[in-house]
């Protein structure tokens, strides 16, 4: 067996990746030891024929699938006795490898090692009152060898027979504690005694550069890690109280004031971050829960929560939906979307199906106004229900409807508003990031059964694991010959649980367009029918085929900012 297999993950990020590997390259050569680079952004020509330049091996994804994911990936797909993980964003000090293996020799019942991480912005002034320093993992216990409490993925060594006792890392956790919860259980499970050994030789410089290394670009990545931190504190029965959060986020400013610090913005965007998932939190914990209570509430596929919007809530959702309006005004995005849309992509074929209900007749007039005034060829049909359910009627549609020949196939919901433009964005915004199967995000003010679904500000399209059957969902048509006709389900419950899992296995991109969002204006899902039924119809559907749990479908994969 090799001494060490060192693995980067990355995505989309190949001047840092660059320095990473010229930092590491030389050092594996030495030590006989071998580098991998996974890249979660899918295949990439030049990222291939940079990881070689260096004599790494190049494992991509086929798609997006997170950083744990890729992780994952790195120690199947590796074979040295020691995995040393590392950011694609170091620059590995001299000796580093070395001062790893050398310290794996001697403590042969230590699993896990790490090192100095020390953060360097290059590039922009860190302006501090003294008190804080930039806002990225870092690590320093001085210069001697000592034990630790956690490594940090940044600069993490865990040895293979360790990695094979305790199981993979947790791929449902995403921006933070995952390398904790890997830790913790590997303690668990070795009754407490698991040690972590901080070799001081062993440094890494933690980097941002450019953009990145400025204060705006700090602080929206510290209100990803607030909201992580705050998401993996619940799950561990310990997230403070929101007034705790509250509290913490008015010390926070008041700091910034007083001190007279910029960097302390950082700490109010963290801050604001955890305040922000608590919110949510306590919004998703007031929804009734829609698990059948015949199983206990253990149907994994459900989202848990009603989506069901109104009181109070309804009218600070409303704020803040105008808010994110008057700001991609303000910031021009929602003209250049526009304007990008008139030119991206070629015209289209789409055929949309939808049914449409009489007491609905006059919001899916409009709806169907709005499609008509795209630039793309729209060949819509709607029917009433009569009897028969949702996909029922929608594989009757297909019948006399066929999708063949056309390039998207959309099923629209008689209950949705449509923003002006919707179609042309909407297209633009699914071709231009690849997506197979994707749907608008819901306004904040929107009946949305999944919370993860609703429009996220600053975010153009997140790409995720999961897009639900409705209100609107958009169909490549690479998809049509696995997908159509639907199964014969009166409801639907659960197919979109299938889709995503049919979606992993074919390698189709799934998505939300944040900058394309709708309004579903009707009562909550199943409001015209049993719940029961549509639970009981989609346990029986699941039964025999792949699907997606809840969990999974609640995961963001990456989120783009821009086009």
């Amino acid at each position: 067996m090799i001494p060490a297999s060192i693995v980067i993950p990355t995505r989309a990020r190949l001047s840092y990746l660059e320095v990473a590997l010229a930092s590491i390259a030389a050092q594996a050569a030495q030590a006989g030891a071998e580098v991998l680079v996974v890249d979660d952004a899918g295949p990439s020509e030049r990222a291939r024929a940079l990881a070689e330049r260096f004599g790494a091996r190049y494992e991509p994804h086929d798609a997006p699938l997170g950083l744990n994911v890729a992780r994952n990936t790195g120690v199947e797909r590796s074979s040295g006795e020691l995995v040393a993980f590392v950011d694609d964003d170091v620059r590995a000090s001299p000796g580093w490898l070395a001062a790893l293996l050398a310290a794996a020799r001697e403590h042969g019942d230590v699993d896990v090692f790490t090192g100095p991480i020390r953060p360097s912005l290059e590039g922009h002034r860190w302006r501090s009152c003294g008190r804080e320093g930039p806002p990225m993992t870092s690590l320093d216990l001085g210069p001697q060898d000592t034990d630790a409490r956690y490594a940090w993925g940044a600069n993490m060594a865990i040895r293979r027979t360790a990695l094979v006792r305790v199981g993979r890392f947790d791929e449902s956790l995403k921006d933070g504690g995952d390398e904790q919860e890997w830790q913790d259980r590997s303690r668990a499970a070795s009754g407490g005694a698991g040690r972590v050994l901080y070799v001081a030789g062993a440094c890494v410089e933690h980097r941002r550069a450019g953009r990145d290394a400025r204060l705006g670009a700090l602080s929206r990545a510290a209100a990803v890690r607030g909201r992580a931190a705050r998401r993996f504190d619940a799950r561990q029965g310990r997230a403070p109280t929101l007034a705790r959060e509250s509290l913490t986020l008015a010390a926070c400013a008041g700091h910034v004031v007083r001190r007279r610090c910029p960097a302390g913005v950082t700490m109010v965007a963290h801050s604001a971050g955890r305040l922000h998932e608590g919110l949510r939190e306590r919004i998703g914990g007031r929804e009734p829960a829609l698990a059948g209570a015949a199983n206990g509430g253990s149907d994994d596929f459900l989202s848990g929560t009603s989506g069901t919007v109104g009181g109070l809530d309804a009218v600070l959702r409303v704020v803040r939906d105008e808010a994110v309006d008057l700001g991609e005004l303000a910031t021009g995005r929602r003209l250049r979307l526009a304007l990008a849309a008139r030119r991206e992509p070629p015209r289209r074929r789409v055929l949309v199906l939808g049914i449409e209900r009489a007491e609905h007749r006059t919001l899916a007039a409009r709806a169907q106004a709005e499609l008509a005034r795209s630039r793309h060829e729209v060949e819509l049909h709607t029917r009433a229900p009569g009897g028969e359910g949702k996909f029922e009627n929608l594989n009757r549609l297909l019948d006399d409807h066929p999708a063949a020949g056309h390039d998207w196939l959309i099923v629209l919901d008689d209950d949705v508003q449509l923003p002006h433009g919707f179609l042309d964005r909407f297209l633009f915004l699914c071709e231009r990031f690849g997506l197979a199967l994707a749907q608008p995000a819901h306004r904040l003010n929107s009946h949305a059964a999944w919370p993860q679904t609703r429009r996220r500000p600053g975010s153009v399209v997140r790409e995720t694991r999961f897009v639900e059957i409705g209100p609107v969902t958009a169909f490549a048509g690479s998809t049509f010959a696995t997908l159509l006709p639907f199964p014969q389900l009166r409801m639907g419950w659960g197919l979109d649980a299938h889709w995503a899992a049919l979606a992993q296995e074919h390698g189709w991109r799934c998505g939300v367009t944040d900058a394309v969002a709708i309004r579903h204006r009707a009562a909550p899902a199943a409001d015209a029918y049993s719940r029961e039924a549509a639970i009981a119809e989609a346990r029986a559907f699941l039964a025999e085929r792949p699907y997606v749990t809840a969990q999974d479908a609640r995961r963001t994969v990456t989120t783009h900012r821009h086009w």
